[in-house]
């Protein structure tokens, strides 16, 4: 089944994740339960899904952390401590942003990375990572910015 086209707000989260994450050479992209995920050191530590910004945090925060204005758990049963999803309401702001990037990079040497399975004859289909388009102007996902 072909993977659906990215929305342009999914476009200008991911490029803006991929600028936050551009000093890195770690850094690897690939989509994941319909998550556009960015892996540091192997390990996930931020995903874009439409407006939405997945963020891996340390599970020791994850009640402070899911009382915030703008953020609700991954999942709300609580199978998985440390992972939040963000509206744009909570990173419209550059600080807010950073606040979130550094959040993530911060925990991510601690995190555990999950084993990649290995590929089977029915799923041996790479997918390569969409970039963004170049062509059009870039909008900034930053409510203060035009």
């Amino acid at each position: 089944m072909p993977a659906r086209p990215l929305s342009d707000e999914s476009l200008q989260l991911i490029a803006a994740v991929r600028e936050a994450l551009a000093h890195r050479d770690d850094v690897e992209e690939r989509p994941l339960f319909g998550w556009f995920c960015f892996f540091v050191d192997g390990k996930l530590c931020l995903g874009v899904k439409n407006e939405e910004l997945l963020v891996r945090l340390a599970p020791a925060d994850h009640d402070r952390v899911a009382e915030k204005p703008g953020v609700r758990e991954l999942d709300s049963r609580g199978g998985m401590s440390g992972y939040f999803c963000v509206e744009p309401t909570a990173f419209a702001t550059r600080h807010q942003w950073q606040e979130w990037v550094d959040a993530a990079l911060a925990w991510n040497p601690s995190a555990k990375a999950s084993p990649r399975r290995k590929k089977t004859a029915t799923n041996n289909k790479a997918t390569p990572a969409k970039k963004a388009a170049t062509s059009k102007k870039r909008h900034s996902i930053f409510e203060s910015d035009p």
